[in-house]
């Protein structure tokens, strides 16, 4: 299995801007610019859509390994904060923190928390990632 993405940039890297689209259309020309990377602009930047991709691998992820114990979630959320620091001069991604919350009935803590660990290291968002991966992860009532 193959996705794909695709980006067009015009310009210099601070007054430039360009566009990010998806095969599969949910994206369509998103804008993205030095603005929307480093001062909080209006439209998307890569490290928005690593976050968004590690969430919802994640959760996914998390919701099979339930599923191997014969659980099924009633609801998973997770939020992924990437975080983008210059290293040695470079930017680089150096940390993701999966701050998660799911309702699980049957599910007791121990368990959850051995899944949802299980699924930090497994799905393959993280697998791919070279940034340290921390999380929270809350099994709600």
């Amino acid at each position: 299995m193959k996705r794909s993405a695709s980006a067009e940039w015009h310009g210099d890297l601070k007054k430039g801007k360009g566009k990010i689209s998806t095969d599969s259309g949910v994206l369509k020309d998103a804008q993205y610019s030095f603005g929307t990377r480093f001062e909080n602009g209006a439209g998307t930047n890569p490290e928005e859509l690593i976050a968004a991709a590690h969430a919802g691998c994640f959760s996914m992820a998390l919701s099979n390994i339930l599923g191997k114990a014969e659980l099924t979630a009633s609801r998973i959320r997770t939020k992924a904060i990437v975080s983008l620091e210059q290293v040695d001069g470079n930017f680089s991604i150096t940390a993701v923190h999966l701050d998660v919350s799911a309702k699980v009935p049957g599910a007791d803590k121990a368990g959850f928390d051995k899944a949802a660990n299980d699924a930090k290291s497994g799905c393959p968002v993280s697998r791919v990632l070279n940034a340290k991966i921390t999380m929270s992860a809350t099994l709600e009532k």
